[in-house]
């Protein structure tokens, strides 16, 4: 993927029918050369310009940048303006959204990064939350399953075959924060009021939210791989009749 984005133009189906207006996943490679950095950091506001100079690395700012930079110029292509001129702001929560001036386009987005991979999730007139991580061994991974899984999930996870369990892990994880991050709650939302298969080979799926099944729940998950030993998640709001 060094040679640009790659971009999936995804059309969330349900029952074989397209719901609505599709959604645009973009994959991006965040590692660059000095001198793009530097042209990326032209486009940034004051405020993230001021905010990476507070990473402890290089490398982190680094990253901050050039994903902020190409979130910008995704945005600028959506909204026809200017990447620098785009304005964002920030939930109580911290997620970034449109500021109201560009409430005319619909475009919601939200977007995550994992290293140096950056994924990238837009629709029009609906809520969307995207999460990916990098697919590896956590010593606690038990313990942390049995702290945040609902006990649906956490029985699923001790079900796996061990060599199975890191992308078990990681499948439930990233469509959990998907979920929230869709919601606006970020990690104030209880994670054990609802559940999202994680079994590998399965698909991805809410299974519940609070007493309602999750094909009631509102809301649409999709789960896929951006790069080898990647997975991420994406969620968006379901289309009212």
């Amino acid at each position: 993927m060094k040679g640009g984005d790659v971009a999936w133009n995804c059309a969330l189906t349900l029952g074989g029918r397209a719901e609505g207006d599709p959604i645009d996943v973009v994959v991006a490679q965040l590692a660059a050369e000095r001198d793009t950095v530097r042209a990326s950091v032209e486009l940034l506001s004051d405020a993230e310009r001021r905010r990476a100079k507070r990473f402890a690395f290089d490398r982190d700012a680094r990253r901050f940048i050039v994903a902020r930079a190409r979130l910008r110029q995704l945005l600028a292509t959506r909204v026809g303006e200017r990447p620098e001129a785009v304005e964002l702001v920030y939930g109580a929560h911290g997620k970034p959204a449109l500021a109201p001036r560009f409430a005319h386009s619909g475009v919601h987005f939200n977007v995550s990064h994992r290293d140096d991979l950056a994924v990238y999730a837009f629709s029009r007139g609906r809520a969307i939350g995207i999460d990916v991580e990098a697919v590896r061994a956590l010593p606690d991974a038990d313990a942390i399953a049995a702290r945040f899984f609902s006990d649906r999930e956490n029985g699923a996870y001790r079900a796996l075959d061990p060599h199975d369990r890191p992308q078990g892990f990681f499948n439930c994880w990233t469509r959990k924060e998907a979920f929230i991050k869709a919601q606006g709650d970020g990690l104030c939302h209880r994670l054990d009021r609802f559940d999202v298969s994680l079994t590998p080979g399965e698909p991805a799926q809410i299974l519940r939210v609070e007493n309602a099944p999750g094909s009631h729940c509102g809301w649409r998950l999709d789960s896929f791989s951006p790069a080898a030993g990647f997975v991420a998640a994406v969620v968006v709001e379901r289309r009212r009749p």
